[in-house]
């Protein structure tokens, strides 16, 4: 095996779907917040996790329709972190990924002063981490868009959530630049083409024209992300700081020119955000795109210098399945996650419908690496799956082992062929709530937690099978599999 010598093992989280205590320690309410569990009979194989207008934010913030918003309760991070770090310790990893929760720091998005309390638990976080010799990995945006901003301004649809952005990054740089030197801007920067809400914090009744809305607040959260790497590259001079892709690698069905087209235009649609913050420009076939579907992007003066000008360090990505593509209209799709495509007859699927593919990871690190020539980190993988507690308490996930080890011998051919791979954090490395269902039972941890759909359980935390073989992984520096 060759992974390289301090290659960044560890596990992968967000704020929104661990910490808990969403009403503590001054913290405002995030989008996420608003998302209701709505159990798998009553939605079907549908993504229940937008809030499509206004009407239904207010009957929501009113308490009609329920209370069963699993990410405020999360896992209880908030007030477990010592017990669930010393664990990821015990693992070794040596790095972990993991988000601030922007209302946590300005309430409500748009106050000039940070809110203390939420600064100092993050220090206590982060001072448990390296304790332990973990480098923290902090996304400054993973879907906690604070919901005053949604609605006040309609979230990244008006320019001026710009500036918020910036003041709140610039604010946790300044308080962790001795802490954090690994950052992320904007956790899968694409899922607003999918989830106009959740990605950008649009209300999507309150817009005339929905693409013109979401492309614009993406060229509104691209400045952002800009800006924010020029500050952190002035205020942290040794920190990383990269942009984050959900990336879905696009297999052609046959090999009709037809098919090979339709693969290749998916897949520039999914590589156009990171385009943009690697390469720091708006690709022509984004340009055409925009100009077919009556899209205008308002840029303001020196927007394109800021973009080419302030570039990521690296490119990180999520990678959890591979899709196909058809040129015939009528071609069946299956729903996976935000996306969909042609089911794949060469692969399995997950138990919710996810088509394993670990060959498709080091296809993608081989394309993504010609393609921008900078360094890449796996920062999200995993197998969500219903795991079995036996009567002596023992949770044997030998398909989750299976599933990583396999994308992990991917990886390391990877990097024989050349690819400079910086680290890997496995999604989920404790179990939490789902981003895209608000379920506890698709788990995807190394770590089990007591918890069900509903909130019920002791939330105690006991090992999986596949804790120790991670370990062993880690260990090895990825020599035992």
């Amino acid at each position: 095996m060759t992974f390289p010598k301090g290659f960044l093992w560890g596990g992968a989280t967000a704020a929104n779907q661990l910490e808990g205590a969403y009403n503590e320690g001054g913290k405002g309410l995030s989008i996420f917040d608003m998302v209701q569990f709505v159990p798998k009979e009553e939605r079907g194989n549908e993504i229940e996790m937008d809030v499509r207008s206004k009407k239904e934010l207010e009957d929501l913030l009113a308490g009609k329709g329920g209370d069963n918003f699993p990410k405020r309760r999360g896992i209880d991070f908030y007030h477990r972190y010592e017990e669930d770090i010393a664990l990821f310790a015990e693992m070794g990893f040596k790095t972990f990924r993991m988000s601030i929760s922007w209302p946590r720091i300005f309430p409500n998005g748009d106050e000039t002063e940070p809110n203390e309390e939420g600064l100092a638990f993050y220090d206590k976080v982060f001072d448990e981490l390296l304790k332990y010799g973990i480098e923290p990995l902090v996304t400054l945006s993973h879907y906690e868009i604070p919901l005053t901003l949604v609605q006040k301004y309609n979230g990244w649809a008006d320019r001026r959530v710009v500036e918020f952005f910036v003041h709140y990054a610039e604010t946790v740089f300044d308080r962790y630049k001795g802490k954090v030197k690994y950052w992320l801007t904007f956790n899968e920067i694409n899922v607003s083409t999918m989830s106009p809400y959740i990605g950008s914090g649009i209300l999507i009744d309150e817009v005339e024209h929905k693409e013109q809305a979401v492309y614009q607040a993406l060229h509104h959260q691209f400045v952002a992300s800009a800006r924010a790497v020029k500050a952190c590259h002035e205020m942290i001079p040794d920190a990383m700081i990269g942009c984050m892709l959900a990336r879905m690698e696009v297999y052609p069905e046959t090999c009709s020119p037809d098919d090979v087209l339709e693969a290749l235009k998916e897949d520039q649609m999914n590589l156009f955000f990171t385009d943009v913050q690697v390469r720091g420009y708006y690709p022509s076939f984004m340009l055409s795109y925009f100009e077919e579907n009556d899209i205008k992007i308002d840029m303001l003066p020196g927007d394109e210098e800021i973009l080419l000008q302030h570039t990521v360090d690296y490119l990180s990505f999520s990678y959890y399945m591979s899709m196909v593509a058809s040129g015939a209209p009528d071609k069946k799709k299956e729903k996976g996650n935000f996306f969909s495509g042609v089911k794949n007859p060469y692969l399995e699927s997950s138990d919710w419908g996810w088509q394993i593919d670990p060959k498709g990871l080091r296809i993608t690190l081989k394309k993504m690496y010609d393609r921008y020539q900078v360094p890449l980190f796996i920062v999200e993988n995993g197998l969500g799956a219903y795991d079995k507690v036996e009567a002596d308490g023992s949770i044997n996930d030998d398909y989750r082992i299976d599933y990583m080890r396999a994308h992990i011998e991917q990886m390391n051919e990877a990097i024989k062929e050349g690819v400079n791979l910086m680290g890997y954090t496995s999604w989920g490395c404790i179990d939490l709530i789902s981003a895209s269902t608000s379920e506890m039972s698709k788990r995807y941890g190394f770590i089990y937690v007591d918890q069900d759909d509903y909130g019920n359980g002791t939330l105690e935390r006991s090992k999986k099978k596949s804790f120790d073989w991670y370990k062993q992984v880690i260990t090895t520096n990825g020599e035992k599999l």
